[in-house]
């Protein structure tokens, strides 16, 4: 969650019972793992230039399509990933079904309460753009979410839910299923059998093709067998400088509060166990004590006005001195988790309390109008981290901070544009160490983060994928899960569609289906979904031969690709593509020396190509790139490595 506010927190090694690499036993059942098929030699790309001519369409084809393949793919958790998995995976042809285990759909952004999206408002595209469009509509215009400070973008839990519900309902080839706890599964030669226990104490089983793992904790990777990281990792085995680990520190968590202002004295009853010390410095007031913590302390007013939602509902989501808590629960077991989240309850209730009696807002409560629970809260905690797998490609904060720095950039599916954020303050140990947050840029996630080493048929989503736990507090937030989500959905259906092994399937087309769906790959803030050269800019963007420009702007970092700037040579990457080595000359190209160098590679003239112009803009010279050149047909290992040039 953004604390704009706030300078970069710190964190202990207090240690709770969690693991910092972990190596589950196992799953409990026979494993039978299929035979890993043999890659074709890639009959659908023939090498140029005996490639055939292009379809004459707006957009290009990707590799020509083997079969019709159909098959179900399952998605274990119904929050704002597992939504956009679904959706996308049904969109793509493919039977589908959310399990969800609450009432609600939608997760962080309403079934925990945390009703604000952090990062990404200009970066609003595919199903995280449509989730944004609807709240727009809802409440007036995106000017009309701005109602707090923590976010741009505000709305009601109940709406936020109502919106999730839509999407998925429009779908016919999606089902879902709430109130069902995950409890088992068994691998198949092809494919999983998942067991779920619904609230009424009835079991559940569905059999699917392809599994994705969207939920809060990483639960089923876990119960797959697949191999996963907690805590804070060691420089020596990331990389990164700023790295303090290992240990098993973990994120605080929150057990958020929807308020609203009654009509009457709301006031509770003083909770068992308050302790009224934990709260007096959440802001200025008679009761403040000196502390070491460097925190701002705001008005009451300003602190109240933070989560602000339009409606008149006040996100209580407090990291100073307010209601985080302090718990690693990701590996305890069920009813040790229950414990700990009742704990973070009564932090909250004591804040609450505290505001109502210290403050004097003894009139506000929680909203009655909100969530479907007895006791008015969430369904279940704001979790700032999970369990991180060991996956094809792990996305550090060096990469994050220089986008160019590997290859991976080239298998990027999720964007983001959110600074490091931890929270750690709640921490009884939070002195003992101190993090310097490197700062970034924005960055698109690899592919290769959501799918686990060793194990078949299975995406990972949500907070669980393959990522630092530096890298995380930015990973984490829910435009980019969401985003994250969408891939998963993408390359489960890209997979079965041409019945490849999910490790198999073809990058580059993943990328294309999200594509057309108005996702962005790459987090250019001057050339959104609905530029008129999106897609090209996009797949060039990609390939790395023209390149964006990111910088770091406090919590609003931005990267842009400079459409209508002219064409320098230094501007061009074409050795890994066409042997043309970098020319670092900042001189601007002329029109013909466009299109001689269009010409010496792709052995045919171009005369008219730029319409007689005599000078080029980056967006003239990426359209070009891509409609004459095609680079982005290569396809990529994980890693972004060409597999093949011309």
């Amino acid at each position: 969650m953004r604390h704009g506010f706030l300078f970069y927190a710190l964190v202990s090694t207090f240690l709770l019972g969690g693991l910092i690499s972990c190596e589950p036993e196992g799953p409990s059942h026979e494993w039978e793992w299929p035979e890993k098929p043999q890659e074709p030699e890639k009959p659908q790309e023939p090498e140029k230039p005996q490639e055939p001519e292009k379809p004459q369409e707006p957009e290009k084809p990707d590799e020509p399509e083997v079969n019709d393949g159909k098959g179900v793919v399952l998605v274990v958790g119904g929050g704002a990933s597992g939504c956009c998995a679904g959706i996308q995976s049904a969109r793509m042809g493919m039977e589908t079904i959310i399990v969800e285990e609450s009432p609600w759909l939608g997760g962080m952004l309403t079934a925990a309460g945390v009703t604000a999206t952090d990062g990404c408002y200009y970066l609003r595209g595919g199903l995280f753009g449509e989730f944004t469009d609807k709240l727009a509509g809802k409440y007036g215009g995106y000017g009309a979410l701005k109602t707090g400070w923590v976010s741009n973008i505000l709305f009601e839990p109940s709406v936020g839910e109502r919106f999730f519900e839509e999407l998925c309902s429009a779908e016919s080839q999606l089902t879902v299923v709430k109130e069902a706890r995950f409890t088992s599964l068994t691998k198949k030669a092809k494919g999983w059998s998942v067991s779920f226990v619904k609230d009424d104490g009835s079991a559940v089983t569905y059999d699917c093709d392809i599994l994705i793992d969207a939920t809060e904790l990483g639960d089923v990777a876990k119960a797959a067998g697949v191999r996963y990281r907690i805590g804070m990792d060691s420089s020596a085995e990331t990389g990164e400088a700023a790295a303090i680990g290992p240990n098993d520190v973990v994120q605080d968590m929150t057990m958020v509060m929807t308020l609203k202002k009654y009509d009457r004295d709301m006031t509770i009853t003083r909770p068992e166990g308050y302790d009224e010390s934990l709260y007096v410095n959440c802001c200025k007031n008679s009761l403040n004590v000196p502390s070491n913590t460097g925190q701002t302390l705001w008005a009451p007013d300003m602190m109240m006005s933070y989560g602000l939602c339009p409606g008149g509902k006040y996100m209580i989501n407090w990291p100073i001195s307010g209601n985080d808590y302090y718990a690693n629960i990701i590996d305890l077991p069920r009813e040790e988790r229950e414990r700990q989240i009742a704990k973070a309850k009564e932090v909250s209730l004591g804040f609450l309390y505290f505001i109502q009696t210290r403050l004097g807002y003894k009139n506000y409560y929680l909203a009655d109008d909100e969530y479907p629970s007895e006791d008015l809260f969430p369904f279940y905690p704001y979790h700032r981290e999970s369990r991180r797998i060991f996956g094809e490609h792990l996305f550090t904060v060096d990469e994050a901070a220089s986008t160019f720095s590997s290859d991976a950039y080239r298998t990027g599916v999720a964007v983001g544009d959110y600074p490091v954020d931890h929270h750690h303050y709640a921490h009884p140990s939070w002195e003992d160490y101190k993090i310097n947050f490197p700062k970034i840029i924005p960055f698109s996630v690899p592919l290769g983060c959501l799918v686990p080493l060793e194990i078949e048929d299975l995406i990972v989503a949500e907070k669980s994928i393959s990522v630092t736990n530096l890298i995380n507090g930015s990973t984490r937030l829910q435009p980019v899960v969401m985003e994250l989500g969408q891939a998963a959905g993408a390359l489960a259906a890209i997979s079965l569609k041409h019945k490849r092994a999910v490790r198999e399937a073809n990058l580059r087309e993943v990328q294309q289906a999200l594509l057309d769906s108005r996702a962005l790959m790459m987090p250019y803030k001057d050339c959104l979904a609905n530029d008129k050269d999106f897609q090209a800019i996009h797949r060039i963007g990609l390939t790395g031969i023209l390149r964006g420009k990111g910088q770091t702007v406090g919590w609003s970092n931005e990267c842009r690709f400079r459409c209508d700037e002219p064409l320098r040579w230094s501007d061009l990457y074409l050795e890994d593509y066409y042997g043309i080595p970098y020319n670092s000359s900042d001189a601007t190209l002329s029109g013909e020396e466009f299109l001689s160098l269009l010409k010496k590679i792709k052995g045919e003239e171009l005369s008219d190509a730029l319409g007689g112009a005599t000078t080029i803009t980056r967006r003239q010279a990426a359209r070009l790139i891509d409609e004459h050149l095609d680079p982005f047909s290569i396809r990529v290992d994980w890693s972004g490595k060409l597999q093949a040039t011309r």
